[in-house]
Parts: C-alpha cells; sequence; structure tokens
C-alpha cells in the first residue's frame, strides 16, 4: 500500500490565531463553533489569513457485488443511471455545486456500464466527467475479498491523482460524494469493525429498505463477516485487509483521496454515512489525518450518529438528510466559509476604536 507523510497540525501559530480570534469586535467566544473552524482552517494552512479558494467536490461512483445479495431495495443499474444525470446538471450535489461555487468531478472508478460511450460531451460548465474505472464493480464479497491488491492500490493511487489535479487548479478544501447502489452494507460493517460495535447496530434501511429487507441484509452481512473472520485466521489480519474484502472502488478512492488532501494540508470536508465510514477507515490507516477533517452533518442512515459519536465528532449540521453524493457537506460550507470570512474580515477592537471589555 501507497505511504502518506501525514503529521498532526504544527500548532505553533495557536496562540497567535487565538490572540487574532479574540481581539475581533465581539465578546469573547460569542461566534462558538465559527471560532474553532476558524482555528482549524487556519492551523491547516499555516496562516492568520486563510482561504478557500478553488472548492473541488468530488463524485465517485462504483459497483458493488454485494448488490446481488437483494441488500438494496434500488436495481444496480440506478448507479449508472445516476451517474449520467449528474454528468447533465439534474442531480442534487450539481445544484448545491453551482450554489456553492465548487469544480465538480464525476468520476467513474468501477460502475458496471460503458459511461464513456453513454457521456458526452465529457466537460461542461462546472462539471468535468472522468474516465478512472478499475473495473466493472467489486466482488462479492459474501463469498471472496471484493477486490484485490492491485485493485486496492489503484484506487488508493486514482484518489491521489485527482487530489493533486484539483491542487494544481489551486484547491484548498476538498468534499467528496459517492454513488454506489449498497455502498451501505461496507460502510455498516466497517463501522461494526472499527468501532467495535455489533453489526445489529450499525445496519440501517439505506436507500429505503423495509423491516424485511432490513432483517435479510443483517444476515448477508453477519455472514460476510462470519467469512472474513476465517479468512482473517489464515491470512492476519490488517485494518487495510478489512477495506480491501469489503470496501467499494468508490469508497477507496475517496480514502486515497481524504488521505493525500491530508498530507497536502487541505480541509476536508466529510459527508454522510458512507463518507464518514470512508474516514473511519482513513483514520484506521493515518489517525493524523484527523486534524484536516470537518464533519459536516449527521444524517438519517440507522447509525451514523454512533458512528460520529464513537468517533467523538461533532457535525455541524443535522438536516434529516441521507442523500450520498456529498449533499450534505455542500450544505454546510457556508458556515466554514462564515468562518473564515470572520476571522478575515471582521473588525478588531483597537481598529474599531471600542473598549476592550474583557
Amino acid at each position: 500500500m501507497k505511504h502518506f507523510n501525514i503529521h498532526p497540525v504544527d500548532r505553533s501559530l495557536e496562540t497567535a490565531i487565538q490572540e487574532k480570534i479574540d481581539n475581533l469586535n465581539k465578546p469573547k467566544g460569542s461566534l462558538g463553533r465559527l471560532e474553532e473552524l476558524a482555528m482549524q482552517v487556519c492551523l491547516i494552512q499555516q496562516t492568520l489569513e486563510p482561504s478557500l479558494t478553488h472548492p473541488c467536490h468530488l463524485l465517485l461512483g462504483g459497483d458493488h457485488g454485494i448488490e446481488r445479495e437483494g441488500v438494496s431495495v434500488s436495481p444496480r443499474e440506478v448507479t449508472w443511471q445516476q451517474m449520467i444525470n449528474f454528468t447533465r446538471g439534474g442531480g442534487g450535489v450539481n445544484m448545491f455545486c453551482r450554489q456553492h461555487g465548487f469544480k465538480l468531478r464525476v468520476v467513474d472508478v468501477g460502475v458496471d456500464y460503458d459511461l464513456v460511450s453513454a457521456i458526452s460531451p465529457k466537460n461542461a460548465g462546472n462539471i468535468l466527467f472522468l474516465d478512472r474505472k478499475i473495473a466493472r464493480g467489486t466482488r462479492n464479497f459474501l463469498h471472496e475479498p471484493a477486490m484485490s491488491e492491485e485493485e486496492f492500490d489503484s484506487a488508493i493511487q486514482t484518489g491521489c491523482q485527482l487530489v493533486d489535479d484539483c491542487i494544481a487548479e489551486g484547491c484548498r478544501v476538498l468534499s467528496i460524494g459517492e454513488m454506489g447502489i449498497a455502498n451501505t452494507s461496507p460502510s455498516s460493517i466497517w463501522m461494526s469493525l472499527f468501532c467495535h460495535l455489533p453489526l445489529q447496530e450499525c445496519i440501517g434501511a439505506g436507500a429505503g429498505l423495509d423491516t424485511p429487507g432490513i432483517r435479510h441484509k443483517y444476515e448477508v452481512l453477519a455472514q460476510a463477516m462470519k467469512n472474513f473472520e476465517a479468512h482473517r485466521i489464515q491470512e492476519g489480519y490488517e485494518a487495510h485487509e478489512a477495506i480491501r474484502y469489503f470496501g467499494g472502488f468508490e469508497m477507496v478512492t475517496a480514502i486515497g483521496a481524504m488521505l493525500r488532501a491530508a498530507e497536502k494540508h487541505l480541509l476536508v470536508m466529510v459527508d454522510g454515512f458512507i463518507m464518514t465510514a470512508c474516514a473511519l477507515a482513513a483514520l484506521q490507516l493515518y489517525p493524523a489525518a484527523r486534524d484536516y477533517m470537518v464533519f459536516t452533518h449527521c444524517g438519517d442512515e440507522s447509525g451514523h450518529k454512533k458512528m460520529l459519536n464513537a468517533m467523538g465528532a461533532r457535525p455541524l449540521l443535522h438536516l434529516g438528510l441521507r442523500l450520498g453524493e456529498g449533499t450534505g457537506a455542500l450544505c454546510a460550507f457556508p458556515i466554514i466559509d462564515s468562518a473564515v470570512r470572520m476571522i478575515n474580515e471582521m473588525n478588531n477592537f483597537d481598529n474599531a476604536k471600542i473598549t476592550k471589555y474583557f
């Protein structure tokens, strides 16, 4: 697996940043989480004058072999149909990217369909379609690992290259979303393994399963985990092996992107249940990447709140969202933008000639 050079943020500027925040013409601490966010962005960028230039959104698509076991109410073809829809500007992610000025990269890393032939043009407005297909979906992890070591490495490297391309355009803030029918299944398993929670507490309705459907999903995933336990005894176990065994190409690519973004000191906006599971997995590999992440919202997918709590993460929003695509992260962007504007644009007590009363 690729090695990343990720360190906790350098806190040598912390006192100077806090002094600047405290000297803004407001009661000390009165802007709450905005002050915390401003501190985080300043530390990531190592400056007292942070910026959120050229925000980029990666929308990663991939299919899952486990979908064949009926663990999702949505059929497999919805993945490619939605990917085409995104390139035409018709998705929820498109609307929020337009609203907040994000460059959108729609990336096929593992869709079971020939999107290259179906999508034209490949670059329109703020939307860029990229073909980075590793394979036409993962294998069925009920019976075998979802991907090979080579495919795992390829997905990680693809995520790195996507981030490098964003950085080359001046990007300082990255959000990531996904499209992949059945990807709540590997997310639930990662949550169970890495948060040490019973699988039953980690499984929800996904795109809309009823109670019998959720029970069937649990039975399939529980059996898959038993099979993995046997695999562990035979071959040994590391975090990256669990990631490879269950993950989707879009999910492992997201992990690579998160780690590369942390390595390059970008702010990473973490979306809903699937992307939080990817962040959780990334932190099993490189715990220091946590300093570069903002957990943007708590979604309505069962287990998301428990996963956030297990990570000690405080989401910015709780709007009952469970669409995925990175939409929750994009909704939270104005809050982060406000934090940066606060530290850059608010006057201080001296310049405003206001008595500092604390």
